[in-house]
């Protein structure tokens, strides 16, 4: 298994490549996979509060620092 301190050396090409093989294999079983009940849940919750109005949007820098920020 590669770990994240052996990704954070790779070149940019080497990660994009690693995201290709990895995409690739998902692909193969994606209609084997099903989607967890939790993230069924997330979803409706998430769709009822938008049309609420109660939803927060971000653009996609706001969303880039936040995604940043939790990984690191």
């Amino acid at each position: 298994m590669i770990t994240l301190s052996e990704i954070k050396q790779m070149t940019k090409e080497e990660k994009l490549h690693l995201m290709e093989t990895i995409w690739q294999h998902l692909s193969i079983d994606e209609e084997q996979l099903e989607v967890p009940q939790s993230h069924k849940k997330m979803l409706e919750q998430r769709a009822a509060m938008a049309e609420q109005g109660a939803a927060e949007f971000l653009d996609w820098q706001q969303a880039k620092k936040h995604i940043n920020k939790a990984v690191q």
